[in-house]
């Protein structure tokens, strides 16, 4: 992880008093695990080019965490880009000139506009290009976004998500450096620390003389707090944003795109949207929560629904739903990360002894990949947002397993739409999550359920879920296989 800045032009030799730095001298700390670095490659009076470089220790990174015995917690980016935690290691070593107080002799070039050139890299973004080019160029920068090509020897996506960002313009070395360490981790959308009421004091002192007038600032004030209280507070103090609050805590990882509606030319949609939430008492409803409502109400709807697998139940949000269905007897919550487990375990033991559980949910280790005969002849089986975790060339044989071999009375298939991540301004290609190894469209799963069929003995009914939208369809598709009567015996 890294910063260049360059400085250029008449004077450009005072930045490095402005940074508190010495050219001649390398900076070389070590605090709390973490080497920061600050070289200066040229140091002429009027070029002025710095490395600013940090290595933390990776193990450290995740050492003493509460996830910290699961070993892939090991397995991450963190080491390597461009972050919230870049951004802390090194302002002890630019503390001078954030806070715009070098020496005495130096303080009239605080303000002083430099022709920079600030280079960073790589950042991990679930941000479309378009969008990272905005947060800078609305500020006076030249951008360029440069990605690597990835070369597997499977068709797993086009291009990386990873990516160097080079920024030219000019502005004061002050203003440039206050602008990074916001906009870095908004970019990032990730938080190593506690998010607390300093975040608000944060965005008001970096964000002084220039977020007031960002277009995008609404997106970056809430990636910045992230919580629907501190954004809350934020606009007690400082005036309402454009948008809902509900829209932070909505969608879930697509709810940042769903703030930038109005860039894809959505406006008129979105006002009238705002309209209909501010007449409203309540705030609109997570599309995770309408995915579990759906599903609930199918599954509650069935004459038999005694036995229920929840393949992929993660934290066991949804399994500790179906516990409340009357008519349900067992529930196996199958997954196969023990985090998530521990975590359901957790949230199921909450379940002893409340009004209404007709059912305790039993978190059990499984996975789609493993043949388990505990699966076999339940009565609902439900793969809630899995199977778009799965690379595509697996899933016949997953889907063969699941209808010739457990053979459930009723399958519950959720998988996103990919036609409304236009709805979302998602940049084309992009997925919802970085985990996901595909996304279809209506037409595409319709195919899909086709084929599956043909395998095995079931009919299908395909229903949408989210707010729909007219020529995109609905976020959610809900795909819904019954078993039919005649293969029974």
């Amino acid at each position: 992880m890294h910063l260049i800045l360059k400085a250029s032009g008449a004077d450009a030799g005072v930045v490095s008093h402005l940074l508190a730095k010495n050219p001649l001298n390398i900076y070389d700390r070590v605090d709390k695990g973490v080497r920061v670095r600050m070289v200066y490659t040229t140091a002429t009076e009027n070029e002025t080019e710095v490395l600013i470089h940090a290595e933390p220790d990776p193990v450290d990174l995740v050492r003493g965490t509460p996830d910290g015995y699961d070993i892939t917690q090991y397995i991450n980016d963190r080491e390597f880009v461009t972050s919230s935690l870049f951004c802390s290691y090194i302002r002890a070593a630019l503390g001078t000139a954030l806070n715009g107080k070098p020496k005495e002799d130096y303080l009239q070039w605080v303000n002083h506009a430099f022709e920079l050139e600030l280079k960073f890299g790589p950042v991990a973004s679930d941000l479309p290009d378009r969008v990272v080019e905005e947060l800078f160029s609305s500020l006076g920068y030249a951008v360029s976004v440069e990605r690597g090509e990835l070369s597997y020897s499977f068709d797993l996506k086009n291009k990386s998500t990873v990516r160097h960002i080079i920024l030219r313009g000019r502005n004061t070395v002050q203003h440039a450096l206050r602008q990074l360490f916001l906009l870095i981790p908004v970019l990032d959308n990730y938080k190593h620390y506690f998010i607390s009421e300093d975040e608000i004091d944060k965005i008001k002192r970096y964000g002084e003389g220039w977020l007031d007038a960002h277009p995008l600032k609404e997106l970056i004030v809430k990636r910045t707090l992230r919580f629907a209280e501190l954004i809350r507070q934020y606009e007690r103090q400082e005036g309402a944003l454009s948008a809902s609050l509900g829209q932070v805590e909505g969608l879930g990882h697509t709810s940042d795109t769903a703030i930038l509606e109005n860039k894809a030319g959505h406006q008129e949609e979105g006002e009238q949207n705002q309209r209909v939430q501010s007449e409203q008492s309540e705030p609109p409803v997570r599309l995770n929560e309408l995915r579990y409502r759906a599903i609930t109400d199918v599954v509650a709807a069935l004459p038999v629904k005694r036995s229920i697998v929840d393949m992929g139940a993660g934290e066991g949000k949804l399994s500790a739903r179906l516990a409340y269905i009357p008519g349900v007897e067992s529930i196996l919550a199958v997954e196969p990360s023990g985090q998530s487990r521990l975590r359901a375990m957790e949230r199921f033991a909450k379940l002893e002894g409340r009004s209404g559980v007709v059912a305790m949910p039993e978190p059990i280790i499984g996975s789609l990949f493993y043949f388990d005969e505990q699966m076999q002849n339940q009565d609902v089986m439900i793969l809630c947002e899995v199977i778009e975790h799965i690379e595509e060339y697996r899933l016949n044989g997953i889907m063969d397993t699941i209808m010739n071999e457990y053979q459930p009375e009723v399958l519950l298939v959720t998988t996103p739409n990919k036609e409304y991540n236009e709805v979302y301004a998602m940049e084309e290609e992009s997925f919802r999550h970085h985990d996901h190894r595909f996304e279809w469209t209506r037409a595409e799963l319709v195919a899909r359920c086709e084929e599956w069929t043909q395998q095995g003995n079931y009919a299908y009914e395909i229903k949408g879920i989210g707010e729909h939208a007219e020529g995109y369809g609905q976020p959610t598709q809900l795909a819904i296989f019954e078993r039919r009567k005649e293969s029974q015996s």
